[in-house]
């Protein structure tokens, strides 16, 4: 027994020292006592907006770190992190007292905080975020102990204002959840999640919980017995495993359903088993047993142990048909896999020899050569924003080796990752033995070949309309910029010049507007050649650029008056008399077709949809019968979402030109990025009926890429 004094330590102190006793002398351990006694005396009399002590936030992100059993100094930097930032101690008093590593990690941490506080909005905070993660890859510990001071917090966001609360959730699912996949840290990941869910979408998280808890007891009953079969199959055969019930999580349920349009029943793997095996060799002969007792479901089996994920995951998955006729996933993993499943890279951290996985160490690597990218202006934080969000799918080369590539990459991406120069000589690709064009996309398990011309003389512009990874579109870049900088600069002049003259103003002044700069490049900090290069690579027309100016230009009526008039003649009969001054409200938009009412208020009568929330809450004496006239002389704005793939890149201008063939004038186009790799467009247009709008609407249906069209009221 350690010979260091803990009963009159604090409870979270005295869990943070249990993981340390097994592989650190007293020595080491007293420094960790030594970072909490000086973090308590540093912050003081310190609270958190909870009203607990301060020093509860740091002794939490400390034992968090232990948990995934971390060095010592990243224990010491995790009771540290909030010190330079939240009291007047300077980084050099933390090198003095701890060592200059410790005191590196502290400053890495306490600059993404920094950077966090002082940006504008959110997109802003995660790609500073994303800068800071570029600038500290030398240190991988810096990511971990800020991953663990997000899931703190997260766990105790109750105590902030709904907006902070929404804003810290989204940036979590944008951002910290994704890099802990990337880093294979399961446990931290679905944390994460599930805490960012419940902020961010409170409705369906506790739809989810309470159907959860309702059915759990009948689960367990269920999932008791099928341990108990399982168990007893095994057991008769020698085999020794630990066998444990596995909890589908809320985000991970809500994704499922939303992705496939399926209610909570459907969801059949809410009832799950995880087996672990004393080596790596039993897992194959579990497979084979489980398989015995149950029929296995085609297409259901996955073999991640010989073909690991990209961030290192091994395990059998295997989705099996019961004797109660219902669906059962199990999985199957070693000791050893199942520390990796749970604590990815941070399971591999080795502080005395310093060791990191290869696997892990080539998306460190990444990291790096993404930085190099932003800062030579050929890709943007945004890029690696949206790089984050993607799967992947596995493919083998000629010679069998195994290549991980992002979910919808083509040939020519895969020619970029073999290597940049195989990708400049690009002259085709086979694959499973077949020629296909350089659009297809590759699937799981194909085995893949390129055909390289070393007399070609580069990449074509026009590969960048099938580059779907960031890094591949960076290297074509990358190319043309060094090599054709000149002929680029000259083309993008040109598209310029059209779209000044089709804007009516200067080039000057359009090349320095910021709403250009923020349609070429998400980090907004491009330089005028920078800007001339990205209009020459034509991945953008005329006609997608006009349509960020024109609201500012010919929308003013939609945008200055909330309510439109409509002129006083019989356009509107409102309790059966014409000629009254109404106007249209904003918030539901009704055009002639849709049933109506209308509400009076000091301003006037104001038409709404009849089933508009806003009627909902109006009193009866405030609603007066309305009923459209003649209206072949008006024309209604409208708001209408768009959702459609990211990768729909061409969704702008179908809009835009199924708008024009049906003679609707699209008056205000606006654009944001959800957290599930979509893009929706909040379109107003001027309809002159609910049937011209059907018709419009169907039309924008048929646009490839495009999931989902419906009209908006205000909020929305």
């Amino acid at each position: 027994m350690p010979k260091i004094r803990t009963a009159f330590l604090p409870q979270e102190l005295r869990d943070i020292l249990n993981h340390l006793y097994a592989n650190y002398s007293e020595a080491e351990i007293a420094k960790v006592i030594d970072a909490f006694e000086f973090a308590r005396l540093r912050h003081g009399q310190q609270v958190r907006k909870s009203g607990e002590p301060y020093i509860i936030h740091p002794l939490n992100v400390a034992r968090i770190l232990a948990e995934m059993n971390l060095d010592i100094v990243s224990i010491e930097a995790g009771l540290l992190h909030d010190v330079a930032e939240d009291t007047t101690t300077s980084l050099d008093e933390i090198e003095t007292h701890f060592g200059k590593e410790v005191s590196r990690i502290v400053d890495g941490v306490t600059k993404i905080d920094r950077l966090n506080l002082s940006a504008a909005n959110s997109d802003e905070k995660a790609e500073t975020v994303l800068k800071m993660f570029f600038a500290m890859a030398e240190d991988i510990r810096v990511i971990l102990v800020k991953l663990a001071d997000r899931l703190h917090n997260l766990r105790t966001l109750d105590s902030l204002p709904i907006e902070k609360q929404v804003e810290k959730a989204k940036e979590t699912l944008q951002i910290y959840a994704p890099i802990a996949h990337r880093l294979g840290i399961h446990k931290m990941k679905w944390q994460l999640e599930d805490l960012a869910f419940k902020y961010l979408h409170p409705e369906e998280y506790r739809m989810i919980a309470e159907t959860v808890d309702q059915k759990r007891s009948d689960r367990e009953l269920i999932k008791e017995e099928y341990k108990s079969l399982l168990q007893l199959s095994l057991a008769r055969q020698g085999i020794s495993s630990d066998i444990s019930g596995r909890e589908k999580h809320f985000y991970s349920i809500f994704q499922k359903m939303r992705e496939k349009g399926k209610g909570f029943d459907e969801i059949y793997d809410l009832i799950a088993l995880r087996v672990i095996t004393e080596n790596d060799k039993d897992c194959y002969f579990v497979l084979g047993i489980v398989h015995n007792l149950w029929k296995p479901i085609p297409g259901r089996v996955k073999d991640y142990i010989a073909i690991p994920k990209s961030n290192g995951y091994r395990s059998l998955h295997t989705t099996v048909i019961t004797h109660r006729g219902e669906p059962l996933e199990i999985q199957i993993r070693s000791q050893g896999m199942h520390k990796e499943a749970e604590y990815g890279l941070a399971a591999h951290w080795i502080y005395k020899e310093g060791k990191i996985t290869r696997i892990h160490h080539k998306w460190i690597t990444q990291l790096e050569e993404w930085q190099k990218d932003y800062q030579q202006g050929v890709t943007g934080l945004g890029d690696f924003q949206k790089e984050l969000q993607l799967d992947e799918v596995y493919i083998f080369t000629p010679k069998g080796e195994l290549r991980h590539v992002p979910r919808g990459a083509t040939t020519i991406d895969f020619a970029y990752s073999v290597h940049t120069e195989v990708g400049h000589h690009y002259a085709g690709a086979k694959a499973n033995g077949r020629i296909v064009p350089i659009n297809y996309e590759l699937q799981n398990g194909d085995r893949v070949e390129i055909i390289v011309n070393k007399n070609s003389p580069g990449p074509s512009l026009d590969w960048l309309k099938y580059a779907r990874s960031s890094s591949t579109r960076a290297k074509i870049r990358k190319f043309f910029k060094e090599k054709y900088s000149t002929e680029l600069m000259e083309k993008g002049k040109d598209l310029l010049r059209q779209t000044a003259r089709k804007l009516q103003i200067s080039m000057d002044d359009l090349i320095k507007d910021p709403r250009l700069l923020k349609l070429l490049s998400k980090d907004s900090e491009l330089s005028e050649k920078d800007v001339l290069l990205r209009l020459g690579e034509e991945t953008i027309s005329v006609e997608e650029i006009a349509s960020v100016f024109r609201p500012e230009e010919k929308a003013m009526e939609a945008r200055s008056d909330p309510e439109r008039p409509i002129s006083p003649t019989s356009t509107v009969f409102v309790d059966g008399a014409s000629g009254i001054d109404v106007k249209t409200a904003k918030c539901c938009t009704p055009v002639p077709g849709d049933k109506i009412v209308g509400i009076v208020s000091q301003k006037g009568i104001t038409i709404h949809m009849f089933d508009c929330p806003n009627v909902q809450s109006i009193t009866h004496g405030q609603i007066v019968t309305a009923e459209w006239g003649d209206t072949s002389k008006e024309i209604y704005p409208v708001q209408v979402l768009v959702e459609a793939e990211d990768s729909a890149s061409h969704a702008v201008k179908d809009i835009i030109q199924k708008a024009h063939e049906k003679s609707v004038k699209v008056a205000e186009m606006n654009t944001r990025f959800t957290d599930w790799n979509l893009t929706v467009y909040r379109v107003i247009v001027y309809i002159k009926d609910e049937v011209s709008l059907s018709e419009l609407m169907d039309s924008w249906r048929k646009i490839s890429g495009v999931n989902r069209v419906y009209r908006v009221r205000e909020g929305s």
